[in-house]
Parts: C-alpha cells; structure tokens; sequence
C-alpha cells in the first residue's frame, strides 16, 4: 500500500492543534506539518511549521473565524492547497473522556458520538470542544473515516480496587469511579521506553506528567496500574488553573455556606484554582519561577509539595520503583521543578545529577542512584496518529 496521510487534530476551547503525518506500509507515522490556529473567536492566527520546525504560515485569519467549526474550514483550506486529498487516509483525535466502555481508541459513528456526548459534564474544559471538532470533520468531510484515541483508555484493566470510589453501590453503577487521564501521554512513554531507558522498561516506573494540567502515573512493565487522577481532571496534583485533591467539605460549603450555584462552582475548580487561585498571578509556571512576589513562591512551593507527596504515595502502590521520568511542558523544560521535586523525593533513593538535569537529560540521576530520574518528551499526536492509521487499516 502507498503511503497514506493521517491528519491529527487536538480541539481546544480557543485553538484547533494538528499534525499531518504520512504513514508508509509497515513504518512509524512520520510528521509532515504541525501547526495550530489559536485565538479562535477573537483574534485567530494560524502557524504552520515543517518537520524540522521552518514556518509554512503565520499569519493572522478573518475575525469571523469565531468557533471550531470555522477554524476546521480555515485548516481545511490550507491543507488542500499543500497536500493530495486523495492521500488523506483519516483524521485521528484527542478526546479527554472514553468512560468505562472505550477502553481502546475507536472508528467513530454517530452513534459513538453520541455516547461520548453524555461524558461532557466530567471533562468540560476539553470534552466538548474535542467532540466538536469531529462534528465539524463529519460535516465536511462525511466520507471520511475518525478515530477517537482516549485519554481515560490507557488506565482502563486497573485492579477493581484502585478505581473504586467508596459509594453506594447504586452511585457505582451509573458509573460513578476513577478513571485517570493523561492516557495518551503514558501510553507514548511506554512505548519509548524500550529504547530511551530499556534498563527500566519493564520495572516499576513513575511517570510525572506535568503541565497545565498535571498528573503522575505509576507503570509496571508498561502497564498503568494506578494514577493521581480520578473521576474527573480535578483530582491528584496542583495543576495551572485546576486544584487537585480537594476535601470533598469544601465543594460543600461553596454550595452551602457561600451560596454559589453549579455553574459558578464549576468555574471556579476548573478555571481559578490552582497556581492561578494561589498566586493571582499566572498559571503559566514560568511566570511564576521568573516572579520575586511571595505568592507566586508560594504556587510554586505547593505545586512541588503535592507532586512530590503523590510520587510517595504512588511508590508505595509500586512496593517500590526503579525510576521517575518526567514529561510534558514542565517535566520537559524547567529544570528547577525538575530539581525541587528530585530532592524532595530523594528518600526513594533518587541522586540527581545537576549538570546533567540541566541539559535535559535525557538520564538526569547520578551514575550511582538507586532510583534512576529521566527527562523524556512525550508525543500524544504521534500516539494517535500510530492508533488511527492502524485501526483505518485493520477495520
């Protein structure tokens, strides 16, 4: 078979992000283009970049580009004037929520979009701009076959009890448990790390995903077997606008003794907590360590005291680990978190080595550390680009 185009979408609430990836027969997807169209609704600007990063676009696009619909039309534009139609095989996408069902990614229908629908009140930061994005493809491009790849699916064959929440058996049922998210990301390190780190591949590893939204997930020979997220993206660690852990009393009170209704309560967890409700500043981490003002310390003091206390608590899952790997935009970039979270996790027997965690890694850990530490980057669009093509293929 030829090679085939995969397009890869990622739909936020104010920016559409994609990859264009060709698929030869029997190799790995290999990235074309990647890009995004951000401002969407006031001020869209679309960038494109070539594989080794040279700018295909920047430009700025009509005022009328107001939701993701129209961004779709825009993307849409501009890939049929750079790429064959007939290549494109199917478009593969993010979407936060599977529930309990969508344990692998899935040839999506109409009648999957619906399902996936009824999940929006728990991801509401995300699901509803995923879902409608392939409304959007499904409008234009109806022949055209989809993929979902799901955050929550890499988590899904936990032991019963590490997604039990302690409920009435009648709240259980309608679906009520832990579920974990940042699947993809995982499920990408897993992948890789036969051979970035095949030391520790088949070990017990925790991989620390942190960035805006925040997370920390234990493996055992490349399987999840637990994570610090839950039933929704509100749980575990401190993220950018999110808080994490939170007594269960203080959604109660914020109903009950300040008077907020639903809808301002839900704003309020998913949109100013977090290293934004701590310091009123940013929920930008750089920001905050570039930031004299003791709140802005402060966010950043929380942020590595909840992360380091779930890697403790995620080891004693483990029984123990054989190493910590950090991913995404903070695990990627600021050594000084990297730093912070090492030493406060060095019980567990972790010896950073300073130079090396300042270039990046990837192996961070002194030569001599009995838990190793790594700095490796993860890869969502090209994990749902690998899920689409081969599901396109195989169905």
């Amino acid at each position: 078979m030829a090679a085939e185009l995969v397009l890869v979408l990622n739909a936020g609430s104010s920016s559409l992000k994609f990859g264009v990836y060709r698929a030869a027969t029997g190799e790995e997807p290999v990235l074309q283009t990647r890009g995004q169209i951000d401002g969407i609704g006031s001020r869209p600007h679309f960038v494109a970049k070539d594989a080794s990063g040279v700018k295909l676009a920047d430009e700025a696009l009509d005022a009328g580009v107001r939701d993701g619909k129209q961004a779709l039309e825009s993307l849409v534009g501009w890939l049929a004037s750079n790429f064959d139609r007939r290549q494109l095989a199917g478009v593969g996408h993010r979407v936060v929520h599977g529930g309990a069902h969508y344990a692998r990614p899935v040839c999506l229908t109409l009648e999957v979009l619906g399902e996936l629908q009824e999940l929006a009140p728990l991801a509401p930061l995300h699901q509803p701009y995923n879902l409608n994005a392939i409304e959007a493809v499904f409008e234009r491009l109806p022949d055209l076959p989809q993929v979902a790849c799901f955050d929550t699916g890499f988590h899904r064959g936990h032991a019963e009890v590490v997604d039990l929440l302690p409920l009435p058996a009648e709240l259980r049922a309608a679906g009520l448990q832990r579920y974990g998210f940042h699947g993809i990301s995982y499920e990408y390190i897993a992948s890789v790390l036969p051979s970035v780190a095949p030391e520790i591949a088949s070990g017990r590893v925790l991989v620390a995903h942190l960035g805006s939204g925040a997370s920390v997930c234990a493996l055992r020979g490349g399987h999840s077997i637990d994570s610090t997220l839950g039933f929704t993206a509100l749980d575990g660690l401190c993220m950018g606008t999110r808080p994490g852990a939170l007594d269960p009393g203080v959604v109660l009170y914020l109903f009950q003794g300040l008077g907020l209704d639903a809808k301002e309560v839900e704003n309020l967890l998913y949109r100013q907590c977090g290293l934004l409700g701590i310091s009123g500043i940013s929920n930008d981490m750089r920001v905050l360590l570039d930031s004299d003002a003791p709140e802005a310390r402060l966010a950043v003091d929380y942020f590595i005291y909840r992360a380091a206390g779930q890697i403790g608590a995620l080891a004693a899952t483990l029984g123990g680990v054989d190493a910590l790997v950090f991913t995404a935009g903070i695990g990627e970039n600021s050594a000084e978190v990297r730093a912070r979270v090492c030493q406060a996790s060095a019980w567990l027997g972790i010896e950073l080595d300073a130079e090396a965690n300042t270039r990046g890694g990837p192996r961070i850990s002194a030569a001599n550390s009995r838990v190793s530490a790594w700095v490796i980057p993860t890869n969502e669009e090209l994990m749902i680009a690998r899920h689409t093509i081969e599901l396109i293929r195989t169905r």
